[in-house]
């Protein structure tokens, strides 16, 4: 299958009542064609983490030269990185009482906002972070995992569709803010997110980074195909670094 990375970023951003649905149509190698008719996936999975393990675990599973070293269950050795978008601040807005009065049109619309679509999205999206974070914390290795989200968000940058130059800048503040906050993590006592340390998510980004840096070398000395050189001038053969 190949299909466009057009197609793939229209189709993953085409959520419900905000943009339409996505149609397109791809080939296999052998020339068997297929047709897609795609929606958001938030609608599945809006907190995708752990689909992504699950692909991981797939490839370990299957035997991947990439993952050769990897135990089938052996999570601890994986590493996460989990952007959220950002979320509305959570008001309590409503109690049982108000939410045993409503009607059809009251879980759809009420107060600027619609309860029954927030519940479901920002519920699976928080079940997500407590699993991932009760599995790297049962293995001691809760700094594997790390959750990046802003659930303090109020005004136009809370918005899903709000895409003028204004808020795209607002939105790159946030981000640069958010990047100097201490890092967090879900209190699997009461569920709620908590700053744990002093590592700021740009630390602990940079910490990542170093980790899959070492890694790919690692990777890359030990794989069967040599790495061809971009270094070359005209009449000169590439030369291959072969691992030794």
């Amino acid at each position: 299958m190949d299909a466009l990375l057009s197609d793939i970023c229209i189709s993953t951003s085409a959520a419900p009542t905000y943009l339409p649905a996505h149609s397109f149509k791809t080939k296999y190698p052998h020339g068997k064609e297929k047709e897609f008719d795609l929606i958001d996936g938030g609608v599945a999975a809006n907190n995708p983490a752990l689909v992504a393990v699950g692909e991981v675990t797939k490839q370990i599973m299957r035997g991947s030269s990439d993952y050769f070293a990897i135990e089938k269950l052996d999570y601890g050795r994986l590493l996460v990185i989990s952007l959220g978008t950002g979320s509305p601040k959570v008001e309590e807005k409503f109690n049982a009482d108000t939410a045993a009065k409503w009607g059809l049109l009251g879980w759809l619309h009420n107060c600027g906002t619609t309860p029954i679509v927030d519940v479901f999205s920002q519920a699976s999206s928080d079940m997500v972070d407590y699993h991932l974070n009760t599995v790297f914390q049962a293995l001691h290795s809760e700094k594997n995992y790390l959750r990046i989200q802003d659930d303090t968000l109020s005004g136009y940058v809370s918005s899903v569709d709000k895409a003028t130059k204004e808020n795209m800048k607002d939105l790159v503040k946030v981000g640069e803010r958010l990047l100097k906050k201490p890092i967090s993590r879900v209190n699997l006592e009461t569920g709620i997110v908590e700053p744990c340390g002093k590592e700021t998510n740009e630390e602990a980004l940079r910490r990542f980074t170093k980790i899959l840096s070492d890694e790919k070398r690692v990777r890359d000395m030990r794989s069967p195909h040599p790495i061809v050189a971009a270094n070359t001038t005209k009449n000169q053969v590439p030369q291959l670094i072969v691992p030794h």
